[in-house]
Order: C-alpha cells, then structure tokens, then sequence
C-alpha cells in the first residue's frame, strides 16, 4: 500500500550541534554522502508515494528556498512555509494546516523530521495508523535516550520521561519507554484539536490529547535509524550508507 501523498518536513532549526557547517547554510542543506538532508528526505518520501510536501523554513530560509527551485522541487509539489521566528514542533505544524486541510481529505500526512537517516517502512506504519484509528502514530525504537515516551501493553501513549521529569497522560506501573525517531503519521483532524498557540512542542500536544481519550499509537520499529543532528552521527551515517544499511 502507498503512503498517503502529503507530507511535511521539518527543516527549520538552527542546527547548533552541526555547526560550524550550519554558520551559513540550513541544516537541511548539510550534505550526507554528496546528498543534502533535504534531497535524501524528499526521495525517500516520494519513493513511498508522497506527491505533495510542505518544508518549514527559518535558518538560512532564502538558501533552501533558492535550493529547492533549483532542483525544481524534485519532481514534487512543494511549498515552503517561512517562519519569521522558530514555532518549534508543534507550531511549525499549526502554521502548516491550510497545506493538510485545504483539500478537504481526512487522509493521514507524514510529518518527517529532515535531520534523521533510517530504513523504516513508510507504507507499513501508514497502514497501521489507519488500521489503529489513532489520532497520532509515532514511530519509535527500544534505543537509549536521555527523553523516552512511554507506551502501556497495546502500544497507547501513556507519558513522557526526561532526566528530571515524567509527564503522564495516564500514569501506570511499568509501562514501556521507547525513544522517538522523528517520524509520525497524523490525521489531519488534530488541526481542530490543537488548543496551544505560538511556540509548542507536539509532545505536549500528544501527552494533552492522550489524557482526553485520543489514541496517540507506537509504531515499534527494529529498522535502521541515525539521528543526524552531530557532526559524528553524520560520518557514522555516511559509512553506514556505504555498508548499505541504509539509502
């Protein structure tokens, strides 16, 4: 099965831990062996079926705009969604919602962050967000992380841990931390959901909907992942990619 054809991108931090690389250039255009972040992200996305893609932009903006009409958009139907000041995860995603709703579907969109590398299947966790009825599916792994979501017995999002804090939506005894890759399958019905404003992170949003009855699902992968937001996560990338652990 295809995934659905819309996707957004996340691509509008600062990079701090790439740089001195992201001194004068996005952290999307950060080369992985002789590929961007953002040309490797869009690829990926269109070989599942993806057709139609918003990038959200602030670091370097003019450069990634100027970059993508260069390349003429990939042979996809992109749109660049500027913010003047960073709205983090979840404001990025509210500014974004005329791109999802506009069209009238309810069909779940792809929310990819640019700067991870992985193998994970697409269409499969498609498929299991709409066999589920979550509002939110989240794609996570058994991996060490200083912050871990935490899931009950049927994969239900149920908290979140830091170092110094654990949030719940429903605290439980034992439930199962998982770290999050960066990729999530959404309903386009959160839009109207979303009571936060400004600058939000999605988690909070996710944790605020999950208390109220809203499944927000796991998709436990054992597929290839790399964060790519290190200088030495990018090289360790980039020999993965040679040993073909990834593409």
């Amino acid at each position: 099965m295809k995934a659905p054809t819309r996707a957004m991108v996340l691509a509008a931090g600062l990079g701090t831990r790439l740089r001195p690389l992201t001194d004068t250039r996005p952290k999307a255009l950060v080369e992985v062996a002789g590929k961007t972040m953002l040309e490797r992200t869009l690829l990926r996305l269109r070989s599942f079926g993806v057709e139609e893609v918003v990038v959200n932009a602030h670091h370097h903006a003019d450069l990634l705009i100027n970059y993508l009409n260069d390349q003429k958009n990939f042979g996809m139907q992109i749109e660049v969604s500027r913010e003047e000041i960073l709205l983090d995860t979840g404001g990025g995603l509210k500014q974004a919602a005329e791109f999802f709703l506009r069209s009238g579907s309810d069909a779940p969109f792809i929310l990819h962050n640019v700067d991870v590398a992985s193998a994970i299947d697409l269409a499969e966790m498609v498929a299991e967000h709409k066999a589920s009825g979550a509002l939110a599916t989240l794609a996570v792994k058994p991996r060490s992380s200083s912050r871990q979501l935490l899931f009950d017995a049927e994969g239900d999002l149920v908290g979140r841990q830091t170092p110094v804090t654990t949030e719940w939506a429903r605290e439980m005894i034992d439930p199962t931390p998982l770290a999050f890759c960066g990729i999530h399958v959404i309903s386009p019905r959160i839009f109207a959901l979303m009571e936060e404003t400004g600058i939000f992170s999605i988690v909070p949003v996710y944790l605020r909907l999950a208390a109220a009855g809203e499944r927000i699902a796991a998709y436990q992968t054992s597929a290839y992942w790399r964060d790519l937001g290190k200088l030495e996560s990018v090289h360790q990338a980039e020999a993965d990619l040679a040993a073909g652990m990834w593409d």
